[in-house]
């Protein structure tokens, strides 16, 4: 009987399944993994966009927008998020959008405070929300179309590319000022 107890404390207990599996990743690699980056990917007139997750703050179907006069043709309008007026971009207004076809969504985007500015809300006009993708991978920088300003890279998501956007360009290219 007390040869059985014996051999039940000399076995160890299992480690939970996550953490088994993370020990057995480093093992295998003999470095521990990159880190995983998320992004929310979406497509505006023929292009993938895609931004960091810590910077969307939530997509919202296509609001009721008060068009501004004399504003100039990216910005579509202004609506209200619980209290906070956003702008909406568009920013493939190059592409003249068809009246019968205004985007689906938008991707309500905040570029935080920094040294007692307070945060910027923007949105960004969305044909539709693919979804949100995570990846080691780098962004590939050099790869950053030249005639695009706001964009600050490329992202390799399966067999397809999009443009990785920087807020701060983004709001240098549509300036749409603190509302």
């Amino acid at each position: 009987m007390a040869e059985a107890r014996d051999n039940r404390q000399e076995t160890q207990e299992p480690l939970p399944l996550d953490l088994n599996l993370e020990m057995r990743e480093e093992s295998l690699a003999g470095e521990p993994a990159p880190p995983q980056q998320q992004y929310c990917i979406f497509r505006s007139g023929r292009e993938r966009f895609c931004l960091d997750v810590m910077e969307v703050d939530e997509v919202v179907e296509w609001p009721r927008l008060t068009r501004l006069p004399l504003s100039p043709p990216f910005l579509m309008g202004l609506f209200n998020l619980r209290g906070t007026i956003v702008p909406v971009v568009d920013i493939a207004f190059t592409e003249v959008r068809r009246a019968d076809l205004p985007p689906k969504q938008v991707v309500v985007a905040c570029l935080r405070a920094t040294a007692g500015a307070p945060d910027v809300r923007l949105g960004i006009a969305a044909d539709e929300v693919i979804g949100t993708y995570s990846t080691s991978e780098p962004l590939l920088k050099n790869e950053a179309p030249k005639d695009v300003p706001h964009c600050a890279g490329m992202l390799r998501h399966g067999d397809r590319l999009a443009l990785a956007l920087d807020l701060v360009r983004v709001l240098e290219a549509f300036p749409v000022g603190v509302i």
